[in-house]
């Protein structure tokens, strides 16, 4: 992977990586994307992990890897290369305000320093075609193939069926994958979830899958996928975390096919659909809104409907 930020230490394995504190990670993880857009001060966010300052500081540095303001920094940056992709694409003082960072300026600095280029002449479509690339090359070789040995060929609208939807707010519960794409990593976590829904008879609850970065400008090393089941009376606990959506209004595709079909409509939601279509995305990550249980019919074959949430533009 090559990337333009300094290395970091990868997380270590030490007693502080019991279920316990990965739950209280996750819980401060929730609360950063919660308030991405606001001032994050390390005493809110150790208080709704439920740790002191101090302590909290270097549980999360080991089970993250990093300090909570490289990592609250690291979204930030992250979310404004989304915002910057949009065909409306918000001015430059809009993104960085919407990002959480103090000014323009203060804008401008984290991301030369990150990505080498201020914003207003950073190459981004290099950037995502160097990314894309890097994606296709660690996917292509899955062993349930998951993903595509090469990129799908567009299609020509109308293709799909787009039926917009107004979601009532729902609550999930969750396990976070970090690095996805590495072999079996979705799999696994998928069959880990399912044997906790089946457990605590949750199981018949609508799944979701969604990744919060969009791996075309993300390393894919800082993805975090979710595999989730809409539910409300649980505990969270361990690697089990709650998670509450607002409402939000969603671009629905129904998916009955393999992953290139998937593939297709995501291309030409963002592609074709979304330009012509009078909204913009919003602000929360693209859903897999499963038509049963996940893998229901096996690795190659899927019966769900990505949901784009989007605003009137």
């Amino acid at each position: 992977m090559r990337t333009l930020t300094k290395s970091r230490p990868a997380p270590t394995t030490s007693p502080a990586t019991s279920l316990a504190y990965v739950e209280r990670v996750n819980l401060a993880i929730d609360h950063v994307v919660n308030h991405l857009d606001k001032p994050l001060r390390l005493k809110a966010v150790s208080k709704s992990a439920m740790l002191s300052p101090f302590h909290f500081h270097r549980v999360f540095q080991s089970l993250v890897g990093v300090t909570l303001a490289d990592f609250v920094k690291r979204l930030r940056l992250e979310r404004a290369l989304v915002m910057m992709t949009h065909h409306r694409k918000p001015s430059l003082t809009s993104i960085a305000l919407a990002c959480g960072f103090s000014s323009p300026s203060d804008f401008t600095r984290c991301f030369k320093h990150r990505y080498g280029s201020a914003p207003s002449s950073f190459d981004l479509k290099g950037w995502q075609i160097s990314h894309a690339a890097e994606l296709e090359a660690i996917v292509s070789g899955s062993p349930q193939r998951l993903h595509l040995d090469q990129s799908p060929p567009p299609l020509s609208p109308p293709a799909f069926t787009v039926r917009i939807r107004e979601l009532p707010a729902r609550t999930v519960a969750y396990t976070r994958v970090h690095d996805p794409y590495k072999p079996d990593a979705v799999v696994q976590a998928v069959h880990r979830m399912l044997a906790w829904a089946d457990a605590h008879g949750l199981s018949g609850g609508q799944w979701l899958g969604y990744q919060w970065e969009n791996p075309e400008l993300v390393p894919l090393e800082h993805c975090r996928y979710h595999v989730a089941v809409e539910a409300e009376r649980f505990t969270a606990k361990g690697e089990i975390g709650r998670f509450r959506f607002p409402p939000m209004l969603v671009a629905q595709v129904e998916v009955k096919g393999g992953i290139d079909l998937e593939l297709r409509v995501l291309q030409w939601l963002y592609g074709t659909w979304l330009p012509r279509s009078g909204y913009v995305p919003d602000d929360h990550p693209c859903f897999e809104s499963w038509i049963g249980r996940p893998f229901a019919h096996g690795y190659e074959y899927f019966e769900l409907n990505a949901q784009l949430p989007v605003r009137r533009g």
